[in-house]
């Protein structure tokens, strides 16, 4: 069982739609009060050929939703015997919320008479015990529709080996640090072809400018340093019940360093049989009006 939640206009209609595209039977907007029948109805079918996983919609939208209720459901959902629940939470910045929310011309559910931020305000302090549960956290700030279909496809396809699930992404300060981020790394130590006028239009993905990356004489102890580092953290997050990891690679534009970097160690993670996703966050945006954090 998935459960997608998280705050309005962060994203929840798109991914319960890829689920559906990806054999999911999915349902929107599911009373709480319904959730353990849905739940024991699951089970009992678990015993039946063909019968399709289930991907729940549940937020503050949801009839009868209270925060700490939704909590003990999961907690209660999670201590049963025969199912596997997953909860997913769909995070956004404020003002990434306010922008959708100004587009569609729609209002807050939590602020029909009041203004977008109020209502945001307000359900963050509904929402923060259930962020504190998710199994995954995915910041849809800066992501298209398509690159959350992906995600959900990457992530929960049925044809998905279990285990611990990784995410390797590259991005830059100037834009800010990955919400949905485990671990971060800062590789801005490194030399910084950004300022190699033939190599600033290209990107770490350039064999011209992986060849200057790699004649810094820092990079190659830090990728060693850095997968021992990794390697042997794994199987204690499995252990301990992590089934999504998200590893963030930052540099200045990320644009250069940060994407040759991430590239480097998902290759070196791909060696241990793991689902890895690679992903460039920041790669096409222009960062060039941010603030320098260097």
């Amino acid at each position: 069982m998935l459960l997608i939640s998280g705050l309005a206009g962060a994203g929840r209609t798109t991914a319960l739609r890829a689920l559906e595209d990806l054999g999911y039977e999915a349902i929107d907007n599911l009373p709480l009060e319904l959730l353990p029948h849905m739940a024991g109805g699951l089970a009992a079918a678990a015993e039946r050929p063909g019968e399709l996983p289930l991907a729940i919609g549940i937020d503050c939208r949801s009839r009868g939703f209270s925060g700490k209720d939704f909590a003990l459901r999961i907690q209660n959902l999670r201590a049963a015997p025969h199912l596997e629940v997953i909860l997913v939470y769909l995070d956004c910045s404020d003002e990434g919320l306010i922008r959708r929310f100004t587009e569609t011309r729609r209002r807050h559910p939590l602020a029909p008479d009041r203004g977008v931020a109020d209502g945001i305000a307000r359900e963050r302090s509904l929402m923060f015990p259930i962020r504190g549960l998710a199994d995954l956290v995915v910041d849809t700030s800066e992501r298209s529709i398509a690159d959350l279909k992906r995600l959900m496809g990457e992530r929960f396809g049925l044809d998905r080996q279990p285990g611990l699930a990784l995410t390797v992404m590259s991005f830059s300060y100037r834009v800010g640090v990955p919400r949905e981020a485990d671990l971060v790394f800062d590789v801005r130590f490194l030399s910084n072809p950004h300022y190699v006028d033939a190599l600033q239009p290209l990107d770490g993905e350039n064999d011209s400018v992986v060849r200057f990356i790699e004649r810094d004489p820092g990079l190659q102890p830090f990728m060693a340093s850095l997968s021992a580092l990794i390697n042997p953290l794994l199987p204690s997050y499995e252990r301990e019940g992590k089934s999504y990891l998200t590893i963030a690679v930052g540099c200045t534009g990320g644009k250069h360093r940060s994407v040759y970097v991430a590239r480097r160690l998902a290759e070196s993670l791909r060696g241990g049989g793991r689902p890895i996703a690679l992903i460039h966050r920041d790669l096409k945006r222009d960062v060039s009006g941010q603030s320098d954090r260097v």
